[in-house]
Order: C-alpha cells, then structure tokens, then sequence
C-alpha cells in the first residue's frame, strides 16, 4: 500500500514543519514535552501494574482502568517521539511510508480510545442499574472480549480511510502544516480530486464519535434516572462517585475530538487543530492516570501503598 505513494506521485517523503515556528524555545519545549511524556508513560504504568497487583482492584472498572491506561501509553507514543526527535535535531523529514504508518496507528489507537470509553460507560451503567446481575454480566470473559473487541474494531475501521488517503496523488508540495501526519493536511497537500475521501472521512468520523457519544449518553441517562431513585443522599453520592471520574475524561477527550474533525477540515482551521491536537495526543494520556487516581479512593489508597513499598524496597538497595 504504501510503496504506490512513491511509484505515483515520486515523493519519497514529507516534511513536518510541526513547532518549527517555535525554534527560538525549542529546547524548552523538548524539555517540557518529554518530561510530560515520560510522567505518562510512568503513570499509566504504575496504574496498570496496581491493578494487576491488587487483589482489590480486580473488578471489570479496574480492569477497565488499566486497559485505558494500556492504550495511553501507545496512543502519544505514535507522535511524540518523532516531535521529541525534531525539536532536538530540527529534522522534520518523514518517509512516505513512516507517515501512512503513523497515520494509521495514531487514528487507530483513537478509534479504541472512542470505544473504550463507551464500553466503560456500559460497564457503570450495568454496575449501577442492574447490581444483581452485575457479577454475571461482566464475568471476566467478557470484560476480556470487550477490551480486545475495542482494538480489533479500532483498527478495522481505521483501514479504509488510511488506504484512501495513501491512494491519493501528491505532485510536488511535501511539507506538513503539522507535527504528525494527520488527516487534514494530507488532504490540502494532495493534488487529487480528494472530495469523495473528505466525505468517506467525514462520515467515518461522525459514525464512530456519534456513535460511541451516544451510548455514553444513554448510560448516564440511566445511571441518573435509577441514583432518583435511592432512599439516601449517600447512596446517590456513591454512585455519581464512582463515575465522576469518567465522565471527566469523557467530556475532556470528546470535547477536543469533536472539535477537531466534526467540521470543515481546511482553511484556517487547519493552524488550530494543530494546537488542539495536543491536548488528546500528550494531555489527556497524562491526565487520565491524574483523574483516576485522585478522585478514586481506592486507587488512591492502593496506589499509595505500592508506592511506600517501592520506596522501602530502594532504601534496602
């Protein structure tokens, strides 16, 4: 797929120009990018490994959890490092097929990303609106085949845009208005009639976003009409709790992504979506461990007790 990109349009690869406005602070901006990376590759790895440790966080929301933070550590992994890279060395060049690669991976992983969030939104609502059942409704099998169903489809849907855009005529123009290879400017860069794949994207972009938002919705419809219908103020407390910090990262991540791609995709829209882009590709990863871990009790609790141990286990050494 990729190796017909050179054979029909003879360039071999793409310039991300990326924050090459911003050279003067480069160095400033590779310190503060890769510090923030490594928090979130750290963070989210802590959250995985005290769920996977801790015999009371082996529940469907923890599993959850740890899947989410599984995928946010290779969701800014796609882009970063090559940002990283280019900030460092001022090499912005990018193979043709490096681009399609990263292009395809980074709406990959966002794709899961949609789908994951729902099916956590599922998983509150079954846990809140129907206890009883909750234990043989997400046994692990199926929390295992909801997860690992979220990434093949992830992927799957991805495939059919990505082999669009790598099929599309690019003449003589190779520099990307961007830090990633990212939909919008390969189609401004590309000298084919590329009305048909903005429709293809646009429609794929509704269907996906639309779709995962509207089970999120419908699930805490649910969830508020059955919490009206508790005796006590603190089983309503307990409930919203237990999905305050969901809805934050639903409302952070769909809030950007909806902004960025459920509108026109060129003009002067395609400078902001470069700024916007950075909140779901390197803010959001870091946050959602942040937000899990705060506003969780147990988390907290947990995660603080790991962590002691980790410290007396270095004092040992």
């Amino acid at each position: 797929m990729y190796s017909r990109i050179y054979n029909k349009t003879g360039i071999s690869e793409f310039l991300l120009s990326g924050f090459s406005n911003f050279s003067p602070i480069g160095f400033y901006l590779f310190a503060v990018i890769l510090t923030v990376y490594i928090i979130t590759i750290t963070a989210n790895v802590f959250i995985i490994v005290i769920v996977k440790t801790e015999r009371r966080l082996h529940q469907p929301m923890y599993f959850f959890i740890g899947g989410l933070s599984f995928l946010e550590i290779w969701y800014p992994s796609v882009t970063v490092p090559r940002l990283l890279w280019a900030l460092l060395t001022k090499e912005i060049s990018i193979s043709a097929a490096g681009c399609m690669t990263q292009f395809y991976f980074h709406f990959s992983f966002g794709v899961t990303e949609n789908f994951l969030l729902a099916i956590m939104a599922f998983d509150r609502y079954v846990a809140i609106c129907k206890p009883l059942r909750y234990t043989l409704i997400m046994s692990p099998n199926t929390c295992i085949q909801l997860l690992l169903g979220s990434w093949v489809c992830g992927f799957m849907a991805v495939s059919v845009p990505c082999i669009q855009v790598s099929n599309l005529l690019y003449c003589s123009k190779n520099t990307i208005d961007h830090y990633y290879c990212d939909f919008a400017p390969l189609i401004k860069l590309s000298c084919s009639d590329t009305l048909s794949v903005q429709k293809v994207f646009f429609l794929f972009a509704c269907f996906i976003i639309f779709s995962s938002f509207l089970l999120i919705s419908l699930s805490y419809i649910c969830i508020i009409l059955t919490t009206m219908t508790f005796s006590t103020s603190l089983g309503r407390h307990k409930a919203f709790s237990t999905c305050s910090s969901h809805l934050i990262v639903v409302l952070l991540f769909y809030g950007t992504t909806m902004f960025m791609f459920i509108r026109p995709t060129t003009g002067e829209f395609m400078h902001i979506n470069k700024m916007v882009s950075i909140i779901p590709s390197i803010v959001t990863p870091l946050l959602n461990p942040i937000i899990y871990t705060l506003r969780n009790q147990v988390v907290k609790e947990v995660g603080k007790k790991v962590f002691q141990k980790l410290i007396y286990c270095g004092d040992q050494y």
